[in-house]
């Protein structure tokens, strides 16, 4: 279980990578009336896709059987990632608008997306990968790596 921990973790601070590089990014090339809304849906967006590749094939070992059927539990993956985005981008724009300077926005994203990220296992483990392999063989691929 520590292994599973430490790996969703990782994956977690990689996709938190991901999301904050793309706003941080999107943050040079836009200089709009919504910027701010926009580098936030870019990296939230780059974020999500990273993390759902990761934890489909590395956490949960899922296994789809067609581009339909990975459609699908991308949907229900972003369904179950509505409350845990709704955290994350609450801590960061609570951050920005008391500080109101960027990186109050990366400190609230961070830890945001740290506690959205604790939810949303919890939720994808019981609602979105139910498991396909039979649990004695999910427990033993967990305890191998």
């Amino acid at each position: 279980m520590l292994k599973l921990t430490l790996k969703y973790a990782l994956f977690a601070a990689i996709a938190t990578i991901v999301n904050l590089a793309t706003q941080k990014i999107m943050d040079g090339l836009y200089s709009g009336p919504l910027t701010y809304f926009v580098s936030l849906g870019a990296g939230t967006l780059t974020g999500l896709v990273v993390k759902y590749i990761l934890d489909k094939k590395f956490i949960f070992y899922y296994v789809v059987e067609s581009k339909t059927q990975d459609m699908r539990k991308f949907i229900l993956y972003c369904v179950m990632g509505l409350a845990t985005t709704a955290i994350f981008w609450g801590f960061q724009t609570g951050f920005f608008l008391l500080w109101k300077v960027d990186y109050a926005k990366f400190i609230g994203a961070a830890i945001g997306l740290s506690i959205g990220y604790f939810v949303k296992y919890q939720l994808d483990k019981r609602f979105v990968f139910k498991a396909t392999l039979p649990v004695e063989d999910l427990k033993e691929i967990q305890e191998r790596e």
